[in-house]
């Protein structure tokens, strides 16, 4: 056979067989799913399980009306899944949709309507909002364009990084808002690019790891509210309304309008790794923008409601998110979609792992009961593609299912420890009782996740989702009127104390003790067994004037103001020092849960409580001071932290150390700077070291090593 007739014989799907609409066609592959650029032309694939017909609907680049619209032939449908080549398309210069016919009759689910064209699920580009905060054309029939997108990107020799999960310092921002203050003096403000600039404050700083609240395509400009007090647009600013879950944001590209913010992202994880820095994403699967009844028809509701919706008997969106409708995750063709998303991010972005919002209603049945052993969380907890890839679950929704400590794990999930955070805010404003349950939490929390080790707990205390740390000290309620809500949003349970004023003050002791409470609370994370997650403009004591709900401001109350870099340049410091310290010490970072047995060597257990005196902890429900002491392998030092929460100075006797080693002292937020924290190593010997006079309200961490030769 000669080489050409060979080549034919290959390449027998490069030829046309049908024409349709004056287009060249042939039979598409069921899988994969999208549309795929192939010899000749575009593979387009959809799934819909009710559709009677389905029709391609093609778009020049930015053009209002189409330039054709493609029938599938009933020859090109394969079981659900609509299939068709188009060949001479110019693939970078088209837009495309779907209409999708079919019975509209919501009581039994289906919303079918050929007069919407839909944008495809499996889209990884979308055009519509390509540039942030540009006010659409509503009168523009089809606002979210799917858009064909190359995967030819060049990642040299970028790997994933695997850190080992007891090693991560995790650091969650916002794409925006890290750098659209026009202090931040990046090229592209508000951008994957203006991010990539600040990586060496990133890797400065110490953290590890950078936690991105949502990515993938949704419009901003979709929130109807105005600024009760300015008039000025409210924005869907988090991100939390997903659009389309394989296409990257265009309007946090510098390059969106040109179709480019795909390569502009990636460039930025292969930058963050080169830096040492893994990223993980902040996914949605929970809800879409398409909300309830009420809500707009963009691409599920229009191809196959009853398959992706979580609906009740009548016809209703259930409502387990809190936002209009639920995904009904659990639905096998559901589970298909979210596996190989997460498998497009791994694959063709280098993720390197996902936090989960309201991860909850991930583990519920069709028609919303919990279930006991998840189709979904199995799944990609056993998947071959993200098999090293992070799992973090928000383990609640807003239906009520809070499973922290409970949720379905399969070896490879950890969670957002909840409790963590409630149990720390309580214990820094001086709560009763709470010493015997902080106890158990900076341990990594056995009473949750026994058998699980310590990396199954995400520790923190603030996140986008409430009060900065700032805040956390400045403000005993929350001030949200800006939201247009009449303050009616966001949490009231905030374990918050303002620390004897609210909001800001020229009180000199005030503002104080609110810095001294903030290294406290800094103290206490970045020494607690598990995982620390820093909310992004903590370090510097970044502010929100109260409002622990700023999803819709697109503005500074939520932007990163670099300026405070150098302004709170103590509580940076600080903090930088603080994780130095915890990547120092291996013994603040063991997946074991402590277990209290003696070290080999030291004589010392791995772990033990001590009050006022050695040895002696005091558990009862008015104390507020409790320290602990941790002890690693023979060649590793003790670190001792003290912890009082009380208004009051306390003298602490020391436990003893075993021959050759005495206590340096590394921190101790109770001292004025520079003498608040040390770099690790150059931790000073105490002259009396059975004992210390820990302040009011103060952390003290020592170390105890091998004397310094003489």
């Amino acid at each position: 056979m000669s080489e050409a007739r060979s080549e034919r014989v290959l390449r027998v799907d490069a030829y046309p067989t049908h024409e349709v609409g004056g287009y060249r066609v042939r039979a598409g592959k069921p899988f994969p799913f999208g549309a795929n650029v192939v010899p000749g032309g575009v593979s387009f694939s959809v799934f819909s399980d009710q559709a009677t017909s389905m029709t391609l609907v093609i778009y020049k680049r930015g053009e209002p009306e189409p330039m054709a619209e493609l029938e599938f032939p009933e020859e090109f449908r394969t079981g659900s899944v609509f299939s068709m080549t188009v060949f001479g398309l110019d693939h970078e210069n088209i837009e495309y949709g779907y209409r999708a016919d079919g019975p509209y009759d919501p009581v039994t689910g289906h919303r079918f309507d050929a007069r919407q064209v839909l944008s495809d699920p499996y889209a990884r580009l979308i055009a519509g909002r390509d540039v942030w905060g540009v006010e659409p054309d509503r009168s523009r029939g089809y606002q979210y364009r799917s858009r064909v997108c190359l995967q030819d990107f060049d990642w040299g020799d970028d790997t994933p990084l695997g850190i080992p999960a007891e090693d991560l310092v995790v650091y969650e921002a916002h794409v925006r808002g890290f750098t659209r203050h026009p202090s931040s003096r990046v090229t592209a403000p508000g951008t994957f690019a203006g991010l990539r600039e600040k990586i060496p404050y990133l890797k400065e700083l110490g953290v590890n790891c950078i936690e991105l609240l949502p990515v993938f395509e949704f419009d901003e400009s979709d929130n109807p509210r105005s600024n009760p007090e300015t008039g000025e647009k409210l924005y869907d600013y988090w991100g939390y309304n997903t659009v389309s879950f394989f296409a990257p944001k265009a309007g946090y590209a510098a390059t969106g309008r040109y179709g480019m913010q795909g390569d502009e992202f990636r460039t930025l994880i292969k930058d963050l790794h080169a830096a040492g820095i893994e990223v993980i994403l902040d996914v949605v699967f929970n809800h879409t923008a398409e909300g309830n009844e009420q809500g707009p028809t963009i691409s599920f509701k229009g191809l196959d409601n009853a398959t992706y919706y979580m609906l009740t008997p009548e016809g209703y969106y259930f409502n387990f998110s809190g936002t209009g409708n639920t995904v009904n995750c659990n639905h096998p063709v559901v589970r298909n979609y979210v596996l190989d998303c997460l498998r497009h991010w791994v694959a063709d972005y280098h993720v390197d792992g996902f936090r989960f919002d309201l991860a909850a209603i991930l583990g519920r049945d069709l028609d919303g009961t919990p279930l006991p052993n998840p189709p979904l969380l199995e799944m990609l907890a056993f998947d071959p593609v993200l098999r090293h890839t992070k799992l973090i679950a928000e383990a609640w929704d807003a239906g009520g299912l809070y499973e922290v400590g409970n949720f379905p794990a399969y070896g490879r999930w950890a969670e957002w420890n909840g409790k963590y955070r409630d149990t720390v805010r309580s214990f820094l404003k001086g709560d009763p009782g709470v010493t015997g349950e902080l106890a158990t939490r900076i341990a990594g929390s056995p009473d949750l996740y026994s058998g699980r080790g310590t990396t199954a707990s995400v520790n923190f205390l603030t996140a986008h989702d409430g009060f900065t740390l700032a805040d956390l000290v400045s403000y005993n309620d929350k001030h949200n009127e800006a939201n247009g809500e009449g303050n009616n949003d966001g949490a009231n349970d905030n374990n918050s104390w303002n620390c004897g004023a609210e909001g800001p003050t020229d009180d000199p002791e005030v503002n104080a003790l609110r810095l001294r409470q903030m290294k406290n609370a800094m103290a206490i994370l970045l020494t607690s067994q598990g995982i620390p997650m820093l909310l992004s403009g903590d370090e510097v004591a970044r502010t929100q004037q109260g409002n622990n709900n700023t999803y819709c401001q697109d503005n500074e109350l939520s932007w990163f103001d670099w300026d405070q870099v150098g302004e709170n340049a103590e509580l940076l410091r600080f903090t930088r020092e603080m994780i130095a310290f915890r990547g120092r010490h291996r013994e603040l970072r063991s997946t074991s849960h402590p277990t209290g047995k003696l070290r080999d060597g030291l004589g010392l257990p791995d772990i033990s409580w001590h009050g006022e005196r050695a040895w002696q902890p005091d558990w009862s429900p008015e104390s507020r001071l409790i320290a602990v002491a941790r002890c690693g392998t023979n060649d590793e030092d003790v670190v001792y932290v003290a912890m009082n929460s009380h208004w009051e100075a306390h003298d602490l006797e020391l436990p003893a150390l075993p021959h050759g080693r005495s206590w340096h002292l590394f921190a101790d937020t109770g001292a004025e700077a520079p003498y608040d924290i040390r770099t690790p190593g150059t931790e000073q010997e105490l002259d009396n070291a059975g004992k210390y006079l820990i302040g009011p309200r103060s952390v003290v961490i020592l170390v105890g090593r091998a004397n310094d030769p003489e």
